[in-house]
């Protein structure tokens, strides 16, 4: 798949950047970002500063990690798969979705290793399987297990960060690993892997750019200028998917084949949260209240951002 097919597989009009037009409010911008999307290229790049928007970035290796520092109002704004906001939630995190990036599945697995007895998901029941607690990764093994008819008590749950994981995996400690990319091209590469499924058509899922609620009420013209940012790039992701990728495997040290295959499928532009994308994430956090694993069901629509037209800009 290519980055030009994942884009216009979700029609034009989605990444048109229809949010109101503010302006910019001066100050630092504190970013916590994954060594993957549109926020690592932007930090290379140095399109914020180019921009004369001052940024401070912050790594983080998952979701969970990066929403806790948002919650401490460590870093103002970040980007995350479906879950962690959910879990963040539901915690009392206080935190607002910004931004919203449809994504197919492609990019995240569940991986065996190729002498697995392992066959079909039914096959996951009793086994271990790692998989970053509150990530997306953990929606996706609810999902499958769900279609093969378990539960997650049905496995034995491995809760570890990607890098523990994938050194776990190699080293046969694990039946099974849920992840993402770049880790997940990283292992499909590898003889000793198997792609037991993707997420493709598993269930509707989101990406996400989040912000602190004070930030997003202090600093609109920030947000959308940021958001602006995420779309420019995401216009240099689609023009020039080579250097996409190298500049990527610049920034993770993966090496260019298995990074060309990462870059290749994933998303990076952002869209107005909608109806559909609020349904879809709903839906998912009304699963893992289902099954406890939250404490209570939450409103995601009580944190979603509508930025408000300026009343010199409102139209008549």
């Amino acid at each position: 798949m290519t980055i030009g097919m994942t884009r216009r597989g979700l029609g034009a009009a989605a990444f048109a950047l229809s949010f109101p037009s503010l302006a910019r409010a001066a100050g630092r911008v504190r970013i916590g970002y994954q060594k993957n999307g549109a926020l690592a290229v932007m930090r290379q790049q140095r399109r914020l500063e180019t921009q004369g928007l001052a940024a401070e970035w912050v790594e983080f290796s998952s979701g969970p990690p990066l929403l806790e520092a948002l919650n401490a109002r460590a870093v103002d704004f970040g980007a995350t798969g479906d879950t962690p906001p959910i879990f963040a939630q539901a915690a009392g995190a206080d935190l607002m979705y910004v931004g919203g990036q449809p994504v197919s599945g492609a990019n995240q697995a569940v991986l065996v290793r190729t002498d697995s007895p392992i066959r079909v998901p039914a096959d996951l029941r009793g086994k271990r399987v790692a998989f970053t607690k509150g990530s997306s990764a953990h929606n996706m093994i609810v999902q499958v297990l769900a279609r093969a008819g378990l539960k997650p008590a049905d496995i034995q749950q491995v809760n570890l960060q990607p890098p523990d994981a994938g050194a776990a995996f190699r080293t046969g400690a694990l039946d099974a690993w849920v992840v993402w990319d770049p880790f997940f091209a990283i292992a499909e590469l590898e003889p000793t892997t198997r792609v037991l499924t993707t997420a493709e058509g598993v269930a509707p899922t989101n990406s996400f750019f989040l912000a602190s609620r004070a930030f997003t009420e202090q600093e609109p013209g920030t947000v959308l200028a940021l958001l602006d940012a995420i779309n420019a790039t995401a216009d240099w992701a689609l023009a020039n998917p080579e250097a996409l990728a190298e500049t990527l495997a610049g920034i993770t040290g993966v090496p260019l084949p298995a990074q060309r295959v990462s870059a290749a499928r994933g998303i990076y532009a952002v869209q107005p949260m909608n109806e559909t994308i609020i349904a879809q994430q709903q839906a998912i956090a009304d699963t893992f209240a289902g099954l406890r694993v939250i404490p209570s069901r939450i409103d995601v629509r009580a944190a979603v951002w509508r930025p408000e037209r300026p009343r010199a800009e409102a139209r008549p």
